[in-house]
């Protein structure tokens, strides 16, 4: 699959099975993300790989983590929770590692963590692979960040979700590009 192609009609795979990316895929996964670009090469970013039983062991992170926020958490949620990371053989936690630099402001490193994430999207879609990039309020809770190991210095961007996609991709729709790109100023 060209470039092109991958920009072009990649589109998010929700429901995935095994078997996961191997290990030659995940390199390649890996790498493209490490393209993303980067002021100042801070590489502001970093990946951790969830499966097999760890799965479990981030669901009931999830699942304590809402038992802690909240005393009134339904045992539906609480399920809820725990299934989330069965929902994909792999998980990927991508993590924003910002560093104070003169030059490259916070907010760049975390778009340039977030440029590196969706390099693993295409690099998986560009192979044939499934996969989603999912947040919801478990991604930005200090919990689970701790939970994770996180430095005071880095924060969840996504949890990618990746492995064999169930049915056959969707084809994205088409949008008109009018209705997001205009000349300055305007005429």
């Amino acid at each position: 699959m060209d470039a092109l192609d991958a920009l072009l009609n990649r589109v998010s795979a929700p429901r995935l099975r095994e078997p996961a990316p191997d290990i030659a895929q995940r390199e390649l996964l890996f790498r493209a993300a490490l393209r993303a670009p980067d002021h100042a090469q801070l590489r502001p970013w970093r990946f951790l790989t969830v499966e097999g039983a760890a799965r479990e062991r981030l669901g009931e992170l999830f699942a304590e983590t809402l038992l802690a926020d909240s005393a009134s958490v339904s045992e539906e949620a609480l399920t809820k929770a725990r299934a989330m990371p069965l929902r994909a053989p792999l998980v990927v936690v991508a993590i924003a590692h910002v560093q104070a630099h003169f030059k490259v402001p916070a907010q760049e490193q975390v778009i340039a963590a977030g440029c590196a994430a969706h390099a693993i999207l295409l690099a998986a879609h560009a192979q044939g692979l499934g996969a989603v990039w999912r947040t919801g309020e478990l991604a930005y809770n200090a919990r689970v960040a701790a939970g994770l190991g996180l430095s005071a210095e880095e924060q969840i961007i996504g949890f990618l979700y990746l492995g064999t996609a169930e049915r056959e991709l969707r084809i994205p729709a088409q949008v008109d590009l009018a209705d997001f790109v205009s000349a300055w100023p305007a005429a």
